[in-house]
């Protein structure tokens, strides 16, 4: 499974959505299922699928999929 597919599936698990609805554009709070909740699980599901620790910044700042993308890359996580 390729990075690009695991972050389509966390975000599609965690927002409990279709993967097909998963874009770069995608943003918090731009869909109902996206709320502060549900962003919470997105990080552990990301920290969880790309074995990182993300820092208190980087929680804050994820706030599309194309910002998660630059912020997992920071991570030697690539795309």
């Amino acid at each position: 499974m390729s990075n690009s597919e695991k972050l389509v599936g966390a975000f599609s698990h965690a927002l409990a959505i279709d993967e097909d609805r998963v874009h770069d554009q995608l943003s918090y709070n731009t869909i109902p299922e996206w709320d502060s909740t549900a962003h919470m699980i997105l990080i552990a599901e990301l920290e969880n699928q790309f074995e990182v620790m993300l820092d208190t910044d980087d929680i804050i700042d994820m706030s599309s999929v194309l910002k998660a993308k630059q912020i997992l890359s920071k991570y030697d996580v690539k795309f």
